[in-house]
């Protein structure tokens, strides 16, 4: 009961303040605000949802199996010091789980949903993909229950860091002074999501900024250069089954066509932008040929 109750809570608070960042673009900016985006992550979220459920028994039964292998056991409750190296310890993972969902095709057609859209809004924070399951990130996090961590205790950091997430997604909350130095924030998230040149492949953190800073991957947001949303050198589009679907078959039809295992391989487990006959561009040739590399 108190989970169901929770979940309502939070889908009440994400209509209502996105609503209200709807009418304060309207009314105080006097923008048109892109509700056809926002009614496509809309759509694109309940499928999430579906497919969240229908992936739960299997990614459970995981990790049950790895708590059964644990080779130490905090006690959460009796214990609250652990929960600090444990939200370290989802933080350090979601940073590599993210940073790799864009440096590994396999990985980043899941991903690459989340960054179709050409706006920057507080709907854009539910447009998740469908194919966790098989993209595989999920299991990142087996090591922290191995470790001890309760199942349970995982993924509720986990829900935490995504729902903190969610006020990231705008572009109506400005620099916010010192706080920009450890958290992740509007700003910083604004980057991570821009197809500028300067921006691309920036800033992957979920609750804290740190180990963008510690692994050089951190960018500032400049005012001298607005970030510019979407994806790079193509537009989406707002149909849901294309945002969920059409990179895998993109990595089918570029497997398929490929003249040798080596090339099939950089097709799935390269970086998005990887090709045999270098017809497209990576991340970071982008960037080298911007001189930021």
């Amino acid at each position: 009961m108190f989970i169901e109750t929770f979940q309502l809570a939070v889908v009440a608070a994400f209509l209502t303040l996105s609503l209200g960042e709807a009418l304060w673009l309207i009314l105080h900016r006097g923008d048109r605000y892109a509700w056809r985006e926002a009614t496509a992550s809309i759509v694109v979220a309940v499928g999430r949802r579906l497919s969240r459920l229908a992936a739960a028994p299997l990614i459970g039964a995981v990790y049950a199996l790895a708590w059964e292998h644990r080779v130490h056991t905090f006690a959460l409750l009796a214990e609250p010091w652990a929960w600090l190296p444990l939200f370290l310890g989802i933080e350090f993972t979601y940073y590599w789980y993210h940073r790799w969902s864009h440096e590994v095709r396999w990985m980043w057609a899941t991903h690459r949903t989340h960054h179709s859209t050409p706006v920057l809004h507080l709907p854009a924070a539910v447009r998740l993909g469908w194919t966790s399951l098989l993209s595989g990130g999920w299991l990142l996090y087996t090591p922290l229950v191995l470790l001890g961590f309760h199942p349970l205790a995982v993924l509720l950091l986990i829900a935490a860091n995504l729902t903190y997430q969610f006020w990231l997604h705008t572009e109506t909350v400005p620099k916010l002074g010192p706080l920009e130095w450890f958290l992740n924030t509007p700003s910083h998230h604004r980057v991570h999501h821009a197809v500028n040149p300067r921006y691309l492949d920036r800033n992957y953190g979920g609750v804290v900024i740190v180990f963008d800073r510690l692994f050089g991957t951190f960018a500032a947001e400049d005012a001298a250069e607005s970030c510019r949303y979407g994806l790079v050198g193509e537009t989406a589009g707002r149909n849901p089954l294309r945002l969920a679907f059409e990179e895998w078959w993109r990595i089918a039809r570029d497997v398929a066509g490929a003249r040798s295992w080596r090339a099939r391989l950089a097709y799935c487990f390269g970086p998005p932008g990887w090709s045999s006959d270098g017809s497209r561009r990576t991340a970071k040739q982008i960037r080298a040929e911007a001189g930021l590399e």
